[in-house]
């Protein structure tokens, strides 16, 4: 009897190569949704920078940051991953900024930086699991 030899691959070497591939997938599916998250926050801290900017030229032209002709207000961030408010922390000599993710955005789900804040001094400071990655 003359056997002869065909070509191509096992089940169970392919099942083994789709295993493999499911396991990478799933793997780079996780670093990949951190990373979004983490490039999302540049959208907080940009809009933060914005708004303190907003209010430096408000302190230049009138003297305070509270004055009446400036016209702040509490604002949702371009792309509404963030809610830029002051708190009630703006008066004539001070503020503090903070951005905090929209409920049910994306940036929701960041538990690394639950908050970004800055203050009319420069100070920049976050809240979370871990703050130093909010700046």
């Amino acid at each position: 009897m003359n056997r002869t030899k065909t070509a191509g691959f096992t089940l169970i070497e392919l099942m083994i190569v789709v295993a493999i591939i499911g396991i990478l997938a799933s793997v780079a599916l996780g670093f990949y949704g951190e990373n979004v998250i983490a490039s999302n926050r540049t959208e907080g801290r940009s809009a933060l920078q914005q708004a303190a900017g907003t209010l430096e030229k408000c302190k230049s032209l009138y003297g305070r940051y509270d004055a009446a002709n400036c016209n702040y207000a509490d604002f949702t961030s371009e792309s509404n991953f963030y809610n830029i408010s002051d708190g009630g922390s703006i008066n004539a000599t001070s503020f503090t900024l903070t951005a905090t993710p929209v409920a049910g955005s994306a940036q929701a789900s960041d538990a690394d930086c639950t908050a970004i804040t800055l203050t009319n001094t420069g100070v920049k400071n976050g809240t979370g699991a871990d703050p130093t990655q909010c700046w």
